[in-house]
């Protein structure tokens, strides 16, 4: 379970094993959200309202989109198109 970025107290992991839409994973505390890395749409789970707004503004950062989609398919090359 890598994770590839902190925000405070807010984990994001990109996990190998994994299935399509690309998406990372936003934990805190009991929460977990998965979004998807191309739209930012929520895939599943729930994140409050002021952490999920602290990481859909880090994943719309310069760069961060790439490479975190970079990081999932190097996680799963098999789903790599």
């Amino acid at each position: 379970m890598p994770t590839i970025h902190r925000l405070q107290s807010i984990k994001i992991d990109v996990y190998g094993g994994e299935h399509l839409p690309p998406h990372f994973h936003a934990l805190y505390a009991e929460h977990e959200i998965l979004i998807e890395i191309l739209t930012l749409s929520t895939y599943e789970g729930y994140l409050p309202v002021s952490q999920y707004r602290k990481v859909i503004e880090w994943a719309k950062g310069p760069n961060v989109m790439n490479v975190v989609l970079d990081n999932f398919y190097r996680l799963n090359p098999r789903l790599r198109k």
